[in-house]
């Protein structure tokens, strides 16, 4: 059987795109990979989608930018043969309709939206996480980051996207962007009992949190054996405890969620290899969030090289939106795909990937 580090359909090189639907479908976790239906090991490489987290709260639309076809096959230019995945961070107040979000941006008008852009990407080769980035509880609307999902909406909230995708194996769960419980706290036992427990187990917190555990539960309650993805502490950062405080799963559809800036605490190789390395030989570890806030692309390349060197699973750069490089990792300066400085390096480090793939086959 076919084993693939990164699919390719060398038969059809003159065609703009390599992937297919069938490529993504099927997804599961198989030992520390990642596996389709073909029982074909699968890297998922890509770049976050951001605007669904915010742009409905604040009143503006549901995305920022387009999301047509035109647009997707823009992302696909820079790497055909390579880019699988993207990431499109949610609010749970847009996703519930509550809270005061305008029913032209929330409920079923976001849900369809976002479902839409979903079957597009699908179409077009694309494996899909859906991440839960804003949250708030009570009445409060969800206007930023939390420390942690709230048991008020962010059950729900699951539980209701699980049902809609549940059918659809090439969408994954990112189950809460970044945890940063305990204030940050990069590796204690109190922050790790908090992220797999919630409730009573978080301290200092002014609502009752959501542990991992529990959104875990709820995704698994539909039925749905969708990959979900747990992100660690310190912002997803930190991944010194995770493998003993890890949730359990009956699908054992489990994988790892990690954010990689420039400006983390683990934020170079010796780090890696103490805190991730040892989860990536047991886990398949995505990181879903990595970039610089320098506009260049020196660290990204250090971290990519690494983590290709390690066979992770895939990654996808934050963010594919044409927002002001220097202050914060913006790949495009214009969405039919001219790359900023840092897009730039990454785009190159994606060609080299292509290139290596095609040079050996």
């Amino acid at each position: 059987m076919r084993t693939l580090l990164i699919f390719c359909l060398l038969s059809a090189l003159s065609v703009s795109f390599a992937f297919t639907r069938d490529d993504v479908s099927g997804l599961h976790v198989c030992g520390n990979k990642i596996c389709n239906g073909q029982g074909q090991t699968i890297r998922l490489i890509g770049v976050d989608r951001s605007g669904t987290e915010f742009m409905c709260i604040q009143n503006h639309g549901i995305f920022d930018g387009p999301t047509d076809n035109a647009s997707i096959s823009a992302i696909q230019s820079w790497a055909p043969n390579v880019i699988n995945f993207i990431r499109i961070p949610l609010n749970e107040d847009c996703w519930l309709g509550i809270n005061g979000v305008s029913p032209q941006y929330g409920g079923s008008n976001y849900i369809n939206a976002v479902s839409g852009f979903v079957e597009r990407l699908n179409n077009k080769g694309f494996a899909v996480i859906l991440d839960l980035h804003w949250t708030a509880p009570g009445s409060t609307p969800a206007t930023k980051q939390l420390p942690m999902a709230d048991r008020d909406h962010s059950l729900s909230f699951w539980t209701g996207v699980a049902n809609h995708f549940k059918d659809n194996s090439a969408v994954l769960f990112d189950l809460f962007n970044e945890p940063f419980p305990d204030n940050g706290n990069w590796n204690s036992e109190t922050a790790w009992r908090c992220w797999r427990d919630g409730g009573s187990s978080c301290p200092g917190l002014n609502y009752q949190a959501a542990g991992m555990q529990s959104l875990v539960d709820a995704v698994r309650s539909t039925g749905a054996k969708n990959i979900v993805t747990l992100g660690g502490l310190a912002w997803s950062n930190s991944m010194a405890e995770w493998i003993t405080y890890k949730p359990t799963d009956s699908t054992g559809n489990t994988a790892v969620s990690w954010h990689s800036y420039n400006f983390n605490y683990c934020n170079n190789e010796a780090c890696w290899n103490q805190y991730v390395l040892p989860v990536l030989k047991r886990y398949p570890i995505l990181t879903t969030e990595f970039g610089e806030n320098d506009c260049n692309s020196g660290y990204i390349s250090s971290l990519l090289n690494w983590l290709d060197s390690q066979g992770a699973s895939g990654y996808s750069a934050w963010t594919w939106n044409t927002w002001n490089c220097n202050d914060g990792p913006a790949l495009i300066t214009g969405y039919e795909g001219t790359p900023t400085n840092y897009g730039a390096g990454y785009k190159a480090h994606l060609q080299r990937l292509e290139a290596q793939l095609l040079n050996k086959n």
